[in-house]
Protein backbone atom coordinates (compact mmCIF):
# COMPACT_ATOMS: atom_id res chain seq x y z
CA UNK A 1 0.00 0.00 0.00
CA UNK A 2 1.12 3.76 -1.22
CA UNK A 3 0.48 6.58 0.29
CA UNK A 4 -1.82 7.46 -3.12
CA UNK A 5 -3.82 4.20 -1.98
CA UNK A 6 -4.93 6.04 1.07
CA UNK A 7 -8.62 7.58 0.94
CA UNK A 8 -11.37 7.72 3.18
CA UNK A 9 -13.66 5.56 4.62
CA UNK A 10 -17.00 5.25 2.27
CA UNK A 11 -19.50 7.68 3.90
CA UNK A 12 -17.34 9.86 5.69
CA UNK A 13 -16.84 12.73 3.21
CA UNK A 14 -19.34 14.76 2.39
CA UNK A 15 -19.40 17.66 0.47
CA UNK A 16 -19.76 21.16 1.56
CA UNK A 17 -22.70 22.71 2.41
CA UNK A 18 -22.88 25.68 0.22
CA UNK A 19 -25.93 28.41 1.02
CA UNK A 20 -27.04 31.92 -0.15
CA UNK A 21 -27.30 30.48 -3.95
CA UNK A 22 -30.59 32.54 -4.41
CA UNK A 23 -34.20 31.85 -3.28
CA UNK A 24 -35.09 28.48 -5.57
CA UNK A 25 -32.00 26.68 -3.63
CA UNK A 26 -32.88 25.10 0.01
CA UNK A 27 -30.32 27.17 1.49
CA UNK A 28 -31.24 30.60 -0.20
CA UNK A 29 -32.19 33.66 1.24
CA UNK A 30 -31.42 33.65 4.73
CA UNK A 31 -29.11 30.63 4.14
CA UNK A 32 -30.42 28.68 7.09
CA UNK A 33 -30.17 31.95 9.85
CA UNK A 34 -33.39 32.37 10.51
CA UNK A 35 -34.62 36.19 10.10
CA UNK A 36 -32.84 39.16 11.42
CA UNK A 37 -31.32 40.31 14.63
CA UNK A 38 -27.59 40.40 15.20
CA UNK A 39 -26.73 36.61 14.91
CA UNK A 40 -28.51 36.64 11.42
CA UNK A 41 -26.41 40.03 10.23
CA UNK A 42 -22.77 39.43 12.05
CA UNK A 43 -20.78 36.59 13.18
CA UNK A 44 -21.49 36.60 16.67
CA UNK A 45 -18.78 37.21 19.75
CA UNK A 46 -18.36 33.96 21.63
CA UNK A 47 -20.31 33.99 24.57
CA UNK A 48 -23.09 35.64 22.79
CA UNK A 49 -26.44 34.30 24.33
CA UNK A 50 -29.30 35.72 21.60
CA UNK A 51 -29.62 39.25 24.32
CA UNK A 52 -30.03 37.70 27.38
CA UNK A 53 -27.42 38.80 29.76
CA UNK A 54 -24.37 35.97 28.91
CA UNK A 55 -23.05 33.47 31.58
CA UNK A 56 -19.92 35.47 31.92
CA UNK A 57 -22.19 38.57 33.62
CA UNK A 58 -24.36 36.22 35.30
CA UNK A 59 -22.14 34.63 37.46
CA UNK A 60 -21.04 36.18 40.48
CA UNK A 61 -17.61 37.89 40.97
CA UNK A 62 -15.59 35.85 43.60
CA UNK A 63 -14.28 38.08 46.33
CA UNK A 64 -11.27 38.16 48.02
CA UNK A 65 -7.51 37.45 47.89
CA UNK A 66 -6.11 33.71 46.88
CA UNK A 67 -2.24 33.78 48.50
CA UNK A 68 -0.01 32.10 46.05
CA UNK A 69 2.16 31.14 49.03
CA UNK A 70 0.58 29.78 50.97
CA UNK A 71 1.47 26.02 51.95
CA UNK A 72 -1.01 23.30 52.04
CA UNK A 73 -0.27 20.43 54.91
CA UNK A 74 -1.79 17.24 54.88
CA UNK A 75 -2.86 16.52 58.45
CA UNK A 76 -2.06 13.39 60.63
CA UNK A 77 -3.74 13.76 64.03
CA UNK A 78 -1.64 12.00 66.71
CA UNK A 79 -4.77 9.27 67.34
CA UNK A 80 -3.43 7.70 64.12
CA UNK A 81 -0.20 7.78 64.74
CA UNK A 82 -0.48 6.10 68.13
CA UNK A 83 -2.95 3.51 66.15
CA UNK A 84 -0.38 2.72 63.57
CA UNK A 85 3.04 2.66 65.09
CA UNK A 86 4.83 1.05 68.25
CA UNK A 87 7.83 2.53 68.44
CA UNK A 88 10.44 4.20 66.66
CA UNK A 89 10.71 6.54 64.32
CA UNK A 90 7.92 8.09 62.35
CA UNK A 91 8.31 10.40 59.18
CA UNK A 92 6.91 10.88 56.25
CA UNK A 93 8.19 7.47 54.12
CA UNK A 94 6.65 5.41 57.12
CA UNK A 95 3.28 7.38 57.41
CA UNK A 96 2.90 7.14 53.50
CA UNK A 97 3.54 3.31 53.40
CA UNK A 98 0.87 2.64 56.10
CA UNK A 99 -1.57 4.93 54.22
CA UNK A 100 -1.62 8.28 56.59
CA UNK A 101 -0.51 10.50 53.79
CA UNK A 102 -0.18 11.11 49.97
CA UNK A 103 3.37 11.76 48.47
CA UNK A 104 4.29 15.32 47.81
CA UNK A 105 2.80 17.67 50.20
CA UNK A 106 4.37 18.62 54.20
CA UNK A 107 2.97 17.17 56.60
CA UNK A 108 1.71 18.64 60.13
CA UNK A 109 0.57 16.76 63.01
CA UNK A 110 -2.63 18.10 65.18
CA UNK A 111 -3.76 17.01 68.60
CA UNK A 112 -7.14 15.31 68.13
CA UNK A 113 -6.78 11.95 69.97
CA UNK A 114 -4.10 10.31 72.96
CA UNK A 115 -0.83 8.83 72.48
CA UNK A 116 1.04 6.36 74.96
CA UNK A 117 3.65 5.71 73.18
CA UNK A 118 7.41 6.76 72.74
CA UNK A 119 7.71 7.81 69.37
CA UNK A 120 10.38 10.22 67.78
CA UNK A 121 8.31 12.04 65.37
CA UNK A 122 9.38 13.87 61.87
CA UNK A 123 7.08 16.01 60.21
CA UNK A 124 7.30 19.75 58.60
CA UNK A 125 4.90 21.38 61.46
CA UNK A 126 3.08 20.33 64.97
CA UNK A 127 0.50 22.10 66.41
CA UNK A 128 1.42 23.24 69.77
CA UNK A 129 -0.50 21.20 71.74
CA UNK A 130 0.30 17.67 69.47
CA UNK A 131 3.94 18.76 70.38
CA UNK A 132 2.74 18.53 73.76
CA UNK A 133 1.48 15.04 73.76
CA UNK A 134 4.27 13.56 72.08
CA UNK A 135 6.65 15.02 74.31
CA UNK A 136 4.34 13.99 77.88
CA UNK A 137 4.05 10.61 76.08
CA UNK A 138 7.89 10.54 76.28
CA UNK A 139 9.01 11.12 72.47
CA UNK A 140 9.90 13.76 70.68
CA UNK A 141 8.72 16.20 67.47
CA UNK A 142 11.66 16.91 64.93
CA UNK A 143 10.80 19.62 62.73
CA UNK A 144 11.57 18.93 58.73
CA UNK A 145 12.99 21.90 56.67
Amino acid sequence: MKLHHLKPAPGSKRPKKRVGRGRAGVRGKTAGRGTKGYKARNQPKQGFEGGQMPLARRVPKLKGFTNPNRVEYTAVNVRGLSEVFDRGEVGPEEMHAHGLVHKGKPIKVLAQGEIDKALTVRAHAFSQAARAKIERAGGTAEVLS
